[in-house]
C-alpha cells in the first residue's frame, strides 16, 4: 500500500468550523474548549446572577444548561458519553457558568458539545506546541498516533496498529513461501490490546 493513500486530503469540508486554539469554538452565547480527557463549556451571563438562578442538568449522555425561566443555552444529547460523577459546574464571579465534562472515552476529540450544533473540523485540531513539548516521548507518541488513527478511520483506511499487523503478515508470507495464504484472513475485531489474530481457510 503506497504512502500517498494515507495523505490527508487538502480540501476540507466547508460545512465544518475551524477550531479555536483551545480545540473548540466561540459561538458568542457560549464557547467550549477541550483536551482529549475533558470538555469545558463557558456561558457568559449578566452580572449579579446567583447559583439558584442557574439550571444545569448533566447525565451520561445529555445536558441542559442555562438560566431558570429562560430558554436553555444548550440542551440535548451530548456528542459522546461523559463520566457524570466527575463532571461539575460552577458559577464564576456571578457572570459566567463553567461546566466541566469529563469524557468517558478520553482518546477522542469532540466535533461539538451537543448533537445538532454546528461542528468543528477535528482534523484541524493540533495540540499547542508548548503543551506538546511538555509531554514525554511516550505520551506525545500516543497523541500523534491517536490523531493519525482518527484521520485513517475517517478515510476508511487501516489504523497504524492494523497497518503494522498487515505489514507483519506480508513479511511472514515472504519468509514462508511454502505456505498457502490464499485464504488467509486477519481479524481486527478482537478485544482491545488482543493483537488481533490470523485465520486460514481449510
Amino acid at each position: 500500500m503506497s504512502t500517498e493513500e494515507f495523505t490527508t486530503p487538502e480540501e476540507s469540508n466547508p460545512n465544518l468550523l475551524v477550531p479555536s486554539s483551545g480545540a473548540g469554538y466561540d459561538f458568542g452565547h457560549y464557547h467550549f474548549i477541550q483536551t482529549l480527557a475533558a470538555v469545558d463549556v463557558f456561558v457568559p451571563l449578566a452580572e449579579g446572577v446567583k447559583s439558584r438562578d442557574v439550571l444545569v442538568n448533566i447525565t451520561s449522555s445529555s445536558i441542559q444548561l442555562g438560566l431558570k425561566g429562560k430558554d436553555p443555552v444548550l440542551s440535548g444529547k451530548l456528542h459522546e458519553r461523559v463520566k457524570v460523577d466527575d463532571s461539575t459546574w460552577t458559577l464564576v464571579d456571578g457572570k459566567m457558568i463553567h461546566v466541566y465534562l469529563e469524557k468517558l472515552d478520553g482518546m477522542k476529540w469532540w466535533s461539538c458539545v451537543v448533537q445538532g450544533e454546528k461542528q468543528i473540523d477535528t482534523q484541524k485540531i493540533v495540540p499547542e506546541n508548548s503543551k506538546l513539548s511538555d509531554l514525554d516521548g511516550d505520551i506525545r507518541q500516543t497523541v500523534e498516533k491517536m490523531m493519525y488513527d482518527q484521520r485513517a478511520k475517517a478515510m476508511g483506511l487501516p489504523t497504524s496498529e492494523e497497518k503494522q499487523k498487515l505489514d507483519f503478515l506480508e513479511k511472514f508470507k515472504k519468509q514462508h513461501p511454502e505456505l498457502d495464504f490464499s485464504k488467509a484472513k486477519m481479524n481486527f475485531g478482537g478485544s482491545e490490546g488482543s493483537g488481533g489474530e490470523f485465520s486460514f481457510g481449510n
